[in-house]
């Protein structure tokens, strides 16, 4: 499992219990060494005392020092010392003053800490840094470097159109390459992408300016990680890394059998705390959470290929129940603990003259009600007024009346009676939790099973035996998030009378996930005709879907997207790179990526469809895998 997986024992006791013996070997050891380091005043600081280890998370005293400092400088203090005398002020030389991206290569680049990725939270920040780089002069290549570069790019992009190759930035990107600079993000087309690991991986490429995605997946180390900032936007907010980002992310740094040691490098920022990034730096804390859920797709095929019991066996032996039982017996110790007080407490507030728990719960229901009629004393009408009042004269009658409102005792059982009411809705809360962990995973596929009979996807026989109707095994190959909505979409002919660019259209909506702050367009920005009538009545089956699924305690949907319909639309009719992407307003790589999502779904569509359908959807594919699209399939 990954380094930054902490729950290693957890997954391996899951194994234990579904697959027999299992032994997890953890190893804490990392194969390249790492060095961490604080970029501040101009030098790089190390981020340990470098006297001990970084094991004892002992931080560098300097680094102490200048968070304590503020604007303070230590070596300007020094400097004063060293002189014999004091005028009252400091250098000018803040702590935080950041080198610029250029300073900081070349200072790598002098210390012999290339390769290196920078690693910056945002693409157009990636894209501003290769630019600020490449104005200030920095060049990392030698002339046989440079021939080299230019000889795989060429090679590697020759079949991209020349009318694409401006649109792409190709010039620009092709002198950084040549300078030994790049940016690496998704918003990139995947071809770029590619060649950069290339030539990064070759040791040509000497600085990539990277977003975090780099750090998952890709055989791209370096012999130094630097890390500008410690927050990310995360979609709503800025956000501290995690300490599992944090590993993640420096575990870049360091290339095994080349470099002695690995070097990650935090640049100063007002307001740092170094013990903090020490922690974060020597913590493993990133558990691995299944988010598994049955789906409709699934739930056909496990009830044709094992029957409804057995599906749920198989269900309720997933990770994601058995975290879920782990959590139970947590809970279920809770709520012992919590009994054995309930019952010393049910013990100190017993009365020899009566039911104490009764009496207290009078109280309770009488302090309720006052400070409720407290609280509504110039908001309700006269009658209710006098409704309220004759409760309280109720209770307040009850109360007198109950055996223990005489006990000498009174107040003291009262303050016992207290604590077991409040215990005792913090038991029923946890016991709730209890009742619905214990099985969350196979309930969730006995609603989905009742929705799926109720449309007519699943049949019983008369022994009550469930398999897959006509309609069932449709829904069998459909794969996806909306694969209920595309199978309903074909039973009932939406998309009959759609043409090949129209459908393709179609099944971008279906694909395509926009931006928090990008919203739906108007009816103005979509394909026209056909595409409109048959969009409007997959949104009205979007939401019967919707309602039909919240009914059933099932998470809904999003709605059919249009963000890009008009993009695709345009694609598939032939029109040029460029217009397509402004019409998108979306990078190459972004384009390319959604394009092949919607190959996907058309393929399938192509598959498990009717006439027309069927057809449209192969002219559909193959109108829209061309160009840009079409490389990146086989590149």
């Amino acid at each position: 499992l990954s380094a930054t997986v902490s729950n290693a024992e957890e997954f391996g006791d899951w194994l234990q219990a579904v697959r027999g013996d299992t032994d997890v070997i953890v190893s804490e050891e990392r194969p390249v060494p790492l060095e961490q380091h604080v970029l501040a005043r101009g030098k790089m600081l190390d981020l340990f005392d470098s006297s001990g280890v970084a094991a004892t998370n002992r931080v560098n005293p300097e680094l102490v020092q200048l968070a304590k400092g503020g604007s303070r400088s230590i070596h300007a203090r020094s400097t004063r010392g060293r002189r014999g005398h004091d005028r009252g002020g400091w250098s000018p030389q803040p702590p935080a003053a950041k080198l610029d991206r250029a300073a900081v290569v070349a200072m790598l680049d002098g210390k012999n800490l290339l390769p290196a990725i920078f690693f910056i939270f945002s693409r157009v920040g990636c894209d501003q840094a290769v630019r600020q780089v490449l104005r200030a002069g920095v060049r990392l290549t030698q002339a046989h470097e440079r021939d080299e570069i230019r000889a795989i790019v060429e090679e590697r992009c020759r079949p991209l159109l020349d009318e694409d190759l401006a649109v792409l930035g190709y010039w620009e990107w092709l002198e950084g390459l040549e300078r030994g600079v790049a940016a690496h993000h998704a918003g990139m087309l995947p071809a770029f992408k590619e060649v950069v690991e290339e030539l990064f991986q070759r040791k040509l490429v000497k600085a990539v300016f990277a977003t975090e995605t780099l750090a998952l997946g890709i055989n791209m180390p370096a012999r130094t990680v630097v890390l500008e900032k410690l927050e990310k936007f995360n979609g709503e907010a800025r956000v501290p890394i995690t300490p599992g980002e944090y590993t993640q992310l420096t575990g870049r740094a360091g290339r095994r059998g080349i470099d002695v040691e690995g070097h990650a490098v935090i640049h100063w920022q007002d307001g740092l705390d170094p013990q903090a990034v020490a922690a974060l730096a020597s913590r493993r804390s990133y558990p691995m959470n299944s988010s598994f859920r049955p789906t409709y797709n699934m739930a056909v095929n496990l009830i044709e290929q094992f029957g409804r019991q057995r599906a749920r066996t198989i269900l309720e032996s997933s990770f994601a129940q058995f975290q879920a039982d782990r959590s139970v017996v947590d809970l279920a110790r809770t709520v012992r603990q919590q009994q054995e007080s309930l019952d010393g407490y049910e013990a100190s507030m017993h009365c020899h003259l009566g039911d104490f728990a009764e009496y207290a719960g009078i109280r309770r229901a009488l302090t309720e009600l006052e400070r409720r009629a407290s609280r509504a004393e110039n908001q309700e009408s006269r009658a209710a007024k006098e409704k309220v009042q004759r409760e309280l004269n109720s209770l307040r009658k009850q109360m007198r009346a109950h055996p223990c409102h005489n006990c000498p005792d009174r107040e003291a059982h009262a303050r016992w009676a207290e604590r077991w009411f409040k215990l005792r809705k913090q038991n029923d809360a946890l016991r709730a939790q209890i009742r619905s962990r214990t099985g969350a995973v196979a309930r969730v596929f006995d609603r989905v099973t009742e929705l799926l009979l109720g449309f007519g996807y699943l049949e019983k026989d008369a022994s009550g035996k469930l398999s897959a109707s006509a309609s069932g095994r449709m829904l069998r190959r459909i794969y996806g998030e909306r694969d209920l909505l595309v199978a309903e979409s074909l039973r009932r002919g939406l998309w009959n009378e759609l043409d090949a660019p129209s459908l393709a259209a179609m099944a971008t909506t279906l694909v395509y996930e926009p931006r928090r702050d990008e919203g739906n367009l108007s009816e103005r920005y979509l394909p026209r005709g056909a595409f409109v009538r048959a969009f409007d009545a997959t949104g009205t089956l979007w939401s019967e879907l919707d309602d039909l699924e919240r009914s059933h305690r099932l998470p809904g949907s999003e709605p059919p997207a249009t963000g890009l319909a008009l993009a695709m639309w345009k694609w598939a009719k032939g029109v040029p790179l460029g217009e397509v992407l402004a019409d998108a307003d979306m990078a190459a790589g972004d384009f390319v990526r959604w394009t092949k999502q919607t190959i996907d779904l058309l393929d399938q569509l192509s598959v498990v469809a009717d006439n027309p359908v069927a057809a449209n959807a192969r002219l559909a594919m193959d109108s829209i895998r061309r160009g840009i699209v079409a490389y990146s399939s086989v590149a």
